[in-house]
C-alpha cells in the first residue's frame, strides 16, 4: 500500500518562483503610496484598546510617543492594514507578523545553548513572505533615522538587511531538507562572525601607504575604525555574556522580596501589580483570582507534552501579578507567575500573555487552530530553531480570552537598537536577514522563494526604496498620533 504526498521537483519549484517573477516582477515590491481609503491610523490604534486594560492604554500611547521608532514597533495593526493593498508573488510562508529588529534576540534552547532569533509571535500567522520582509527592512529604516544616520548610512543597513535575506534563502534552497529545519544561529556562530569582521578589519585596515621596512602604516581614519570596530563588539559580547544570567534565580533577586519567611513578587504599579492588590479585578475577589490561576495552570499542562507535565508537577505556584511588557502588547493582559521547586532557592518564573487575533487576520485566511493562544504557539514552534520547553496554551475563564504560557526569563537578550552605530546596525542587519530567512524557509518553499528572489540587488534596491517611502509615511502618523494625545482624543502617560 502506498500513500500519496503532494510531491514537488526542484524543478518544478524553481519554475513556480520563475512564474512569479514573471507575474510579479521584484520590482513592483519597489515605492510606498497610501491607499485613497486608507483607515485612519490612529483610529485603528483606538479600535485595539477597546478590550485592553483600561487604566494601562495610557501607558501604551506614552511608551508609542516617545519616537516614531517606538511608535512603529507598536503599530503593526496600521501596517498589517497597509501591506495588504502591496504587490505579492503568492509565496506564503508563516508569517511572525510584527517582524521588526526589536522583535528578534537571544534566548536559551533545551540544551542550554545561547541561540539567536525572533522573538515574538503575537501576531503570526500564514501569508506571503514580503509582509515580514518589509516590516522587517522599513523597521531598520526607521530605526537609522532614529539613530540619526547619514542618509547613505540609513540606505546601507537597510539594504543589508534585505541582502542577507536573499542570500541566505539562496543558501536554504541548495540545503537538504533536514539541514534546512536544524538550521540555527549560535552564539558561536555570532563570536565567529564578530572575529571575522576584526581579522578582515586588520588585514585591510592600512590606508596610510607604506612605511619603513615596507610595513603597512595605518592611517588616523583606519585606526578610528578598528577602536570603532572593537568597541561595538565589545558591547555585543557583554550582551551575550549578560543574557547568560539572566534565569528565574536571578528574576527571584529582581521581583521578588522575603515577606512572612516566604518570597512574594515585589509591587511596582503600575507595571507590577501582586495579586494581593488586585481585589476586585475584573469583578473577582483576591481569592477567586487565585482559582482562576490554579485553574488555568492545569489546563496549561494540558497542553504540554507528558515529559512537560511531568517536571512541571515538581513546582508549586508561590505568587502571580500582572506585568506590563512591551510597546505594542501593553494593555493586553498579561502576567507573571511565581513557582517553587525543591525549595525557595529553586524558582521557576512563568509569564502568561493575553493572544487576541492577529493583526493579519483582517485581511489573510484565519488561523487553522482554535485558539489565538494556539496560533501563537504554533507558529513559534515553526519559526523557531528551537522553543521554550513550557511554552503552551490556555482558554481563558471569561469570553474571548485567550492566553499563552513560557518562561519569564531564559537567557533572554535583546538588542540597544537606540544606541547602535551605522556599523552596528549593519552588523545587526545581517544576523537578523539571515535569522528571517531561516524562519521562512522552514515553513515555506526556500527554492521557489529564492528563485523569485534572484541573484542581482534588484529585490533589495526594490525593498529598501519601500522602506524609505514608508518610514516617511510612519512619521506621518508619528505626528498624527501625538497631535491626537496633544488635542485629548487620546490620554498618554510618559515615563512608565
Amino acid at each position: 500500500m502506498t500513500t500519496e504526498q503532494s510531491y514537488v521537483s526542484v524543478e518544478d519549484r524553481q519554475a513556480r518562483g520563475e512564474e512569479a517573477a514573471k507575474q510579479v516582477p521584484v520590482s513592483a515590491q519597489a515605492g510606498w503610496r497610501p491607499g485613497t481609503n486608507r483607515s485612519d491610523p490612529v483610529e485603528l490604534l483606538i479600535a485595539q484598546n477597546v478590550t485592553r486594560e483600561a487604566d494601562l492604554v495610557p501607558v501604551r500611547h506614552g511608551r508609542m510617543m516617545v519616537s516614531p521608532f517606538t511608535f512603529y514597533r507598536g503599530a503593526a495593526k496600521v501596517m498589517a492594514a497597509d501591506l495588504a493593498g502591496t504587490p505579492t508573488a503568492g509565496l506564503n510562508v508563516q508569517l511572525c507578523g510584527d517582524a521588526h529588529l526589536s522583535n528578534f534576540g537571544g534566548f536559551a534552547s533545551p540544551e542550554r545553548q545561547l541561540l539567536f532569533g525572533l522573538n515574538d509571535f503575537d501576531e503570526t500567522l500564514p501569508g506571503p513572505f514580503e509582509y515580514d520582509l518589509k516590516r522587517m527592512a522599513a523597521s531598520f529604516t526607521i530605526a537609522a533615522r532614529n539613530n540619526g544616520f547619514k542618509p547613505a548610512d540609513e540606505k546601507a543597513v537597510t539594504l543589508e538587511s534585505v541582502k542577507a535575506y536573499r542570500e541566505a534563502m539562496g543558501e536554504f534552497a541548495a540545503m537538504r531538507t533536514l539541514d534546512v529545519w536544524y538550521a540555527h544561529m549560535s552564539e558561536q556562530d555570532i563570536q565567529e562572525a564578530m572575529q571575522a569582521v576584526q581579522e578582515k578589519a586588520v588585514a585591510g585596515g592600512s590606508k596610510g601607504g607604506k612605511g619603513k621596512g615596507g610595513k603597512k602604516r595605518a592611517s588616523k581614519d583606519g585606526n578610528a575604525e578598528d577602536r570603532h570596530i572593537a568597541k561595538s563588539f565589545k558591547v555585543a559580547t557583554k550582551t551575550l555574556r549578560k543574557a547568560h544570567t539572566r534565569d528565574s534565580l536571578q528574576a527571584l533577586t529582581r521581583f521578588a522580596e522575603v515577606a512572612d519567611g516566604r518570597y512574594r513578587i515585589v509591587s511596582q504599579p503600575p507595571v507590577v501589580v501582586p495579586l494581593r492588590e488586585m481585589d476586585g479585578a475584573w469583578g473577582l475577589s483576591t481569592d477567586q483570582i487565585w482559582e482562576v490561576v490554579e485553574d488555568q495552570f492545569r489546563a496549561y499542562q494540558a497542553s504540554l507534552s507528558a515529559d512537560r507535565r511531568l517536571l512541571l508537577e515538581r513546582f508549586r505556584i508561590v505568587d502571580m501579578a500582572r506585568k506590563v511588557v512591551g510597546v505594542g502588547s501593553v494593555g493586553t493582559r498579561a502576567f507573571m507567575v511565581l513557582l517553587e521547586g525543591r525549595d525557595d532557592q529553586d524558582p521557576l518564573f512563568l509569564q502568561v500573555k493575553e493572544a487576541t487575533r492577529s493583526v493579519l487576520e483582517a485581511h489573510l485566511p484565519n488561523s487553522r487552530f482554535h485558539t489565538p493562544g494556539q496560533r501563537v504557539v504554533e507558529g513559534q514552534r515553526l519559526m523557531q530553531a528551537s522553543s521554550d520547553i513550557f511554552l503552551g496554551w490556555t482558554k481563558g475563564v471569561q469570553d474571548d480570552r485567550f492566553y499563552y504560557w513560557r518562561q519569564l526569563r531564559d537567557m533572554k537578550a535583546s538588542a540597544a537598537v537606540e544606541t547602535m552605530s551605522p556599523f552596528a546596525m549593519t552588523f545587526y542587519a545581517r544576523m537578523c536577514g539571515w535569522t528571517l530567512a531561516r524562519a521562512h524557509a522552514r515553513s515555506g518553499d526556500p527554492v521557489a522563494i529564492a528563485r523569485y528572489l534572484g541573484g542581482d540587488d534588484g529585490l533589495d534596491q526594490a525593498i529598501t526604496q519601500f522602506s524609505a517611502g514608508y518610514a516617511d509615511q510612519n512619521s506621518r502618523d508619528y505626528d498624527a498620533f501625538v497631535k491626537a494625545v496633544a488635542e485629548g482624543r487620546l490620554d498618554a502617560i510618559h515615563g512608565v
